[in-house]
C-alpha cells in the first residue's frame, strides 16, 4: 500500500514546477518581449539501490527551464529605439550580477546618466559587451543592422555618428534558459567563457526597427494548462485518499481476528 502513496504523492509534489510555471507565463501575458519556456510534463523515474527495487518517482525534466523563442505578435511604435528581435536573435545586456545576460525586449531608452537601456532597467551592450555611451543633446536611431547611431539635436543638419553596434546572438542552435533576474542565458554546454556570452548561431541575427514583440505566452492555452494541472492534482489527491481508506479497511479486518 505505501507503494501507491508513494508514487501517487511524489507525482503531486513534483508537478508543483507545473503549476509554477503556468502562472509565471499568465502573469506575463502582456509583459514585452516574455518568452515562455517549453512546455514539459514530470516523467516517472525507477529508483534503484536498497530498499528502492520497486519505487518509481516523478521528476522535473531537465528542460523545464529551457526557452520557448516563438514569436509573439509585432506590436508598431514608431519609435527609432524599439526594435523587435526576429526568428531567435537575442539580445545582450548586462546582468544583475553584472554578466552578460540576453532578452527579447527590445524597448531601449536613453538613461539620465547617458547609456542605454531597455524598459525593465538593464544596460543595452555593444558587441565587445561593454555599455553603450551616449553624448549629451543625442537624437538615437537604431538601422536595422544592429548598429546604434546619434545625431546632435542641436543640428538636425549633421550625418549621424555611430555609437557601436548592439550585441545580437542568433540562438537556434543554442539552449537557452531563464535566469533567476528573468533574463535569458545559455546552457553551461554552451558557454565558451565565464562573462556569459555564447557564439552566435547559423542564422542571421534580424532585428525589425520601429516595433516591439509581444509576449509568446496565451492567456487561454494557459487557463485551459491550469486547469489540466488541477484535474490532475485533485486525481492524485483522491488516490492518496482512497488509498488510506483501504489500510483502514485492511487494519479493521486484521483486528477482527
Amino acid at each position: 500500500m505505501d507503494k501507491l502513496v508513494y508514487t501517487a504523492l511524489g507525482a503531486a509534489t513534483n508537478q508543483s514546477f507545473q503549476r509554477v510555471q503556468l502562472t509565471n507565463d499568465l502573469a506575463n501575458v502582456s509583459t514585452i518581449g516574455y518568452k515562455r519556456s517549453i512546455t514539459s510534463r514530470p516523467e516517472t523515474v525507477a529508483y534503484v539501490g536498497s530498499g528502492f527495487t520497486t519505487r518509481y518517482q516523478a521528476i522535473a525534466p531537465a528542460r523545464a527551464e529551457e526557452i520557448d523563442l516563438k514569436a509573439g505578435h509585432h506590436i508598431e511604435t514608431g519609435v527609432q529605439t524599439d526594435i523587435a528581435m526576429n526568428n531567435a536573435t537575442v539580445l545582450g545586456v548586462q546582468g544583475d550580477n553584472g554578466e552578460i545576460a540576453f532578452t527579447r525586449r527590445g524597448d531601449i531608452r536613453v538613461t539620465d546618466s547617458g547609456l542605454l537601456e531597455i524598459g525593465s532597467g538593464q544596460l543595452v551592450l555593444d558587441d565587445g559587451g561593454n555599455p553603450i555611451t551616449v553624448p549629451a543633446d543625442t537624437v538615437v536611431s537604431i538601422g536595422t543592422n544592429g548598429i546604434v547611431f546619434g545625431q546632435s539635436g542641436l543640428d538636425s543638419s549633421g550625418v549621424p555618428a555611430e555609437l557601436g553596434t548592439l550585441m545580437l546572438r542568433d540562438a537556434s542552435a543554442t539552449a537557452l534558459v531563464r535566469r533567476t533576474d528573468g533574463l535569458y542565458g545559455a546552457a553551461e554546454a554552451a558557454l565558451p567563457n565565464a562573462n556569459g556570452d555564447f557564439a552566435t548561431g547559423p542564422e542571421p541575427v534580424s532585428i525589425t526597427v520601429g516595433s516591439l514583440e509581444g509576449s509568446n505566452s496565451d492567456a487561454v492555452e494557459v487557463m485551459v494548462n491550469l486547469l489540466d494541472y488541477y484535474r490532475s492534482f485533485e486525481t492524485q489527491m483522491k488516490i492518496i485518499k482512497s488509498t488510506e481508506e483501504l489500510d483502514k479497511d485492511g487494519s479493521r479486518m486484521m483486528s477482527a481476528r
